[in-house]
């Protein structure tokens, strides 16, 4: 009989899986997330006194949306690792219980009773069976350790979130005020042309489309003799993207409407950043149609970069600014945090509410962006 039943005590150990700690991808998230919040954080202190005031803002804005962006992956694999650790102790817990019974069917009493009916040689295997089990029963204790240690870390994570969130937060809105006004102080930018007010005035009132206006601000070039940028060549195709954001559609994918646009749709977050991806010319800024707020840049020569859709737009017509210069921020109400953390734990919901047109224009012919861009935007969460 006590065979019989540390061999059944040995198949349940055999056949169980044990639970361990995964490769701690939640972890690395949660880490990466508070590390650039506190980059955001430190940032903000050094903007203060910096002689660049744009770019350190610039900074503290883009690590509070890449901390952003790390602490929802880090919440959605806790939330699927705590899942996935519960299923698996739900899955175990008949094979506990059976197990249990078998060990309360162990005969018990005098050493007498421990002895095999088949005399000394059985008694020994007998012994030599419980000396393979306890192992066998000290690694379960450990993995389950382990396990416990592991839905304990996960749950701080998701209580530390709130608070790192709310600090991050508030530092990326006095960023965002800040920044504003750091840019109209400027004064260091090269100034490649003066920009004739009335005559883009007239090109607007005149152009009826988004090509029209392109082509009239060539001719603008022509005739005030604008001196020509360099060649854009080598920098095709590694390009960043000017946001944080998705694709939503493609180079003449068609909206919901029928509508085929010459560009890239982005899915964005409301307030995210938008920065120019390579040094270029502020060739227009403002409203134009039906695109909202249009913001126009010439990264090489016979090249323009349309962005449209912000809420608000920075700079001035004429000038050279330099790769990851904010040139507008997206519309939209600022951030709800406990939103946020319930859908990133849930993995439901999307805060990607704004959108981004951007559309490359080459001797005033549209491109695909695809071509021009090293990603593809993020992958839909």
């Amino acid at each position: 009989m006590i065979r019989a039943a540390l061999f059944s005590v040995m198949t349940l150990f055999c056949l169980a899986p044990v639970a361990q700690a995964q490769n701690g991808t939640a972890a690395v998230l949660a880490r990466t997330a508070v590390e650039q919040f506190s980059q955001a954080i430190e940032g903000m202190k050094a903007a203060d006194g910096s002689q660049d005031r744009v770019r350190a803002l610039t900074e503290t804005i883009t690590a509070y949306e890449n901390g952003l962006e790390a602490m929802r992956e880090g919440l959605r694999e806790a939330s699927l690792r705590e899942t996935a650790i519960a299923m698996a102790f739900n899955s175990e817990s008949a094979r506990v219980s059976e197990l249990l019974a078998v060990l309360m069917n162990l005969p018990s009493g005098s050493p007498l009773s421990l002895l095999h009916p088949s005399g000394p040689v059985g008694t020994a295997r007998a012994g030599m069976l419980v000396s393979e089990v306890t192992p066998a029963f000290q690694a379960q204790a450990e993995a389950l350790r382990e396990t416990l240690e592991e839905v304990q870390m996960l749950r701080s994570l998701q209580q530390d979130a709130a608070r790192q969130l709310a600090e991050g937060l508030r530092v990326a809105q006095d960023a965002r005020t800040e920044l504003s006004q750091a840019i109209s102080d400027r004064t260091d930018l090269p100034q490649r042309f003066a920009a004739d007010g009335a005559r883009v005035q007239r090109l607007i009132s005149n152009a009826e489309t988004l090509k029209g206006f392109a082509e009239g601000l060539t001719d603008i070039d022509e005739a005030e003799g604008v001196a020509p940028m360099a060649a854009l060549s080598d920098q095709i195709g590694s390009l960043p993207l000017p946001v944080h954001g998705t694709l939503l559609r493609a180079y003449n994918e068609a909206d919901a409407a029928g509508i085929r646009r010459p560009g890239w749709l982005v899915a964005t977050r409301p307030l995210s950043l938008v920065t120019t991806p390579w040094p270029a010319t502020i060739r227009y800024f403002g409203p134009f149609l039906d695109y909202g707020n249009v913001m126009i840049l010439e990264p090489g020569n016979d090249i323009l970069m349309v962005l449209a859709g912000m809420e608000d737009v920075y700079g001035e017509i004429g000038s050279v600014i330099p790769a990851g210069t904010p040139i507008g921020v997206m519309g939209g109400a600022a951030l709800d945090p406990e939103a946020f953390l319930v859908a990133a734990t849930l993995g439901t919901g999307d805060e990607r509410t704004q959108t981004l047109y951007i559309e490359i224009r080459q001797g005033g012919d549209p491109v695909d962006p695809a071509t021009w861009f090293a990603a593809r935007g993020e992958e839909t969460q």
